[in-house]
């Protein structure tokens, strides 16, 4: 029998959320490792939502089983995770537990602290964040760079979620690492009722993107590409901002000449599984990703997706998928223009791509193998 593990995780904003990928990442390992009888805790942050206090899930101290305890956090530009993330790896160290899994590079500056208290310490990196165009410069990407760095000195295992990364890692610090990706699970579809009433929008009538407004998201590229190819489908850019307001602002103003371009802001439950459910292509035109969780629930939903050509894109899709030069805004325009062209193309892509994501990527299976790192093997 598997030995039952003490485990707590920090890194994420806060669980139940759908803030980022790492939430979501962290709530579907943390709801599957309490089945298998383990004792897990996630240390949330504490504060608003980044997309507004509406979104606000409440104080609760057990979600699906999952113990929650809610950290001191600064909440301001570039201090919320590093005091978060402080606090949170101080209340593991002195806590009874037997493994420590933090998610994201920031977050690993902080593993010498339970590692001195002798707890076994996890890194999954997510992706290279202090390539990201907030963390570019200053602070916040110093500590970032430096969290990288004390993952590689002081976790017992780092896992990443692509290839690229694994080589990064080999190249830069001749550091072994653990290649697991992320999963997904099949969703039930939903029929265009909420997004009709509340955005006019149809099964198939619309292009969409769903993430954050970050820069790296590449969504100024797909503005600027979408204005310029003639169809009568809208382009949906759903999602908040992330510490990224200004950005944000330039976007709608870029968009602001085109009525066909709508801005439902952060989006969750219902309407979100209709977005997925319904959308005529789905594209992530990214310049830097991690592994991207919302290409493979886009997937998950049947759709035919239109990525850069991005490793951390073209590992997932393969051959089932349209794909373009990165920042390419020429390139990205033309393949929009085939896709609302050539609709036996894009039926064809969407009727492969529930089985074939769904086939690759198991969420089962990533805990799993999470799990044999964390010494529970049978």
């Amino acid at each position: 029998m598997k030995k039952q593990l003490r485990i707590a995780m920090f890194g994420h904003k806060r669980i139940p959320s759908r803030e980022g990928g790492i939430e979501i990442v962290v709530e579907e390992l943390c709801t599957r490792m309490v089945r298998d009888s383990n004792q897990v805790t996630c240390y949330n942050r504490a504060g608003h939502h980044v997309s507004g206090s509406e979104y606000d899930t409440g104080k609760r101290s057990v979600y699906k089983g999952i113990r929650l305890k809610s950290v001191p956090t600064i909440e301001k530009k570039g201090l919320a995770a590093v005091s978060a993330s402080f606090f949170a790896s101080l209340c593991c160290a002195f806590g009874k537990y037997d493994v420590l899994h933090i998610h994201a590079e920031g977050p690993a500056f902080f593993a010498w602290l339970p590692k001195m208290f002798g707890k076994r310490v996890i890194v999954t990196v997510h992706g290279i964040d202090w390539k990201r165009a907030k963390w570019k410069s200053g602070f916040g990407s110093k500590f970032i760079h430096q969290g990288e760095k004390n993952a590689v000195k002081y976790a017992d295992e780092i896992i990443v979620l692509s290839k690229s990364v694994q080589d990064y890692f080999q190249k830069t610090y001749g550091r072994q690492t653990r290649f697991i990706p992320n999963g997904v699970n099949r969703p039930d579809k939903k029929d265009a009722r909420l997004i009709a009433e509340k955005f006019g929008l149809e099964k198939d009538s619309y292009i969409l993107f769903l993430g954050r407004l970050v820069p790296e998201k590449g969504i100024q590229y797909l503005i600027e590409a979408f204005k310029e190819i003639k169809t009568d489908k809208k382009l949906v850019i759903a999602g908040g901002s992330s510490d990224t307001d200004d950005f944000a602002k330039e976007l709608k103003e870029m968009a602001k000449d085109d009525k066909r371009i709508i801005f439902t802001g952060f989006v969750q439950g219902q309407m979100l599984e209709e977005l997925y459910s319904n959308a005529y292509i789905y594209t992530l035109p990214s310049d830097l990703e991690g592994m991207p969780l919302s290409l493979l629930e886009a997937m998950s939903y049947g759709n035919c997706c239109l990525v850069s050509d991005i490793p951390e894109c073209t590992e997932v899709v393969e051959d089932k998928a349209l794909i373009f030069k990165k920042s390419n805004v020429e390139d990205l325009k033309e393949k929009l223009q085939d896709a609302c062209d050539e609709y036996e193309k894009v039926q064809r892509l969407k009727d492969e791509a529930a089985d074939y994501i769904c086939g690759k990527y198991s969420w089962d299976r990533v805990v799993e193998e999470t799990e044999g790192l964390y010494g529970s093997k049978r």
